[in-house]
């Protein structure tokens, strides 16, 4: 009996809804109707069925409302699958191929009966023998040498941190897929001295200027800046180091895949993947920028950090009882929630 009044109210709200959205919430329904129909009893929805809903969640606002047959989470995952084996596809193996063994031996042999010679003059010497190798190449398969010299003692990348935490920003790309497989990236500048983020961007095409610019928009003007903290990218430039060397900025490169070295932004582009992007799907620049300035406004004011002492970055006063009781004030479009105490 209440199936069928909440079919007969379903209905009267149906005649005052656009024919477009009409049209499109028919297809959704036949669709499960005929995966229904095909797969009895338990229906098994196939490659066309899946690009169905991706391609219907990418041009139709209301598609989760008529999604019966599975769970709108099970949409999003099925795109990111599709964009995981699209660039894939698009980045299989096409550079050169690994080198012969005979190379590999040369440059053992000729580490071990030169001492002093380089990862240079042994890719020289290779090439005088009609071997093209880069100087990078030879440096992996160079055997280390016995009592080589060992680098000077320095303290470790956590204690540096810790006393520099103060005036140190740390900067760093994400990539984000979008619904049409194209990659956006995110740009954000984040301050270890509260864990604030400072500044947060996005574009389909970084380059180094651009990326120098946010750095004048994040801290710029902030004299108490000191310290930068990056990976060696190629998208950090020559135009780059200059505007930063210009502001009186010192730049602190870490190793080469060692990203742990920048751990702070590290863990925030993770804590940005596990609370906001792997529940949605990007719909192109805007969108992205939107829920990202969100979740950056709810990650400085709301979000409650284990490394300050359960507070945020824009420290949040301690409620009494006595305010009143508790109310949910909703963050990030309904993903997250900030409860605060307000009077009856």
């Amino acid at each position: 009996m209440l199936a069928l009044v909440a079919a007969i109210i379903g209905a009267f709200f149906a005649a005052f809804r656009p024919r477009a959205s009409l049209v499109a919430e028919n297809l959704a329904l036949r669709q499960q109707l005929a995966a229904l129909v095909r797969g009895r009893p338990r229906p098994r929805l196939g490659p066309i069925d899946r690009a169905f809903w991706v391609v219907l969640a990418r041009t139709w606002s209301r598609w989760a409302d008529v999604l019966a047959i599975v769970k709108p989470a099970t949409v999003i995952t099925w795109h990111r699958r599709g964009f995981a084996r699209f660039w894939a596809y698009k980045s299989r193996p096409r550079g050169r191929p690994p080198i012969s063994a005979e190379v590999i031996e040369l440059i053992e042999l000729m580490t071990r009966e030169n001492t002093t010679w380089s990862r240079r003059r042994i890719a020289a010497e290779l090439a005088k023998l009609g071997h093209d190798v880069s100087k990078d190449t030879v440096a992996k398969y160079m055997p280390k040498r016995p009592g080589a010299p060992r680098r000077p003692p320095s303290t470790t990348w956590r204690t540096f941190l810790r006393t520099h935490l103060a005036g140190t920003i740390a900067i760093d790309f994400l990539t984000v897929p979008t619904v049409t497989f194209n990659v956006l990236y995110v740009f954000f500048v984040l301050s270890l001295d509260r864990r604030r983020i400072l500044h947060v961007n996005v574009t389909a095409h970084p380059y180094a200027a651009w990326a120098a610019q946010q750095i004048v928009e994040a801290a710029g003007l902030d004299a108490d800046v000191v310290r930068l903290i990056r990976d060696r990218d190629g998208i950090y430039g020559e135009a780059f180091d200059a505007r930063v060397r210009n502001l009186g900025i010192e730049q602190l490169r870490t190793s080469p895949r060692s990203p742990w070295q920048n751990g702070y932004a590290e863990r925030w582009v993770g804590t940005l993947r596990r609370e906001l992007l792997d529940h949605v799907i990007v719909l192109g620049e805007r969108h992205l920028l939107h829920l990202v300035r969100r979740h950056a406004s709810y990650y400085n004011e709301d979000r409650p950090h284990m490394s300050l002492d359960g507070d945020a970055p824009v420290t949040r006063e301690v409620e009494p009882r006595e305010l009143g009781k508790v109310v949910a004030l909703p963050r990030v479009s309904g993903l997250h929630h900030r409860y605060v105490r307000r009077a009856a």
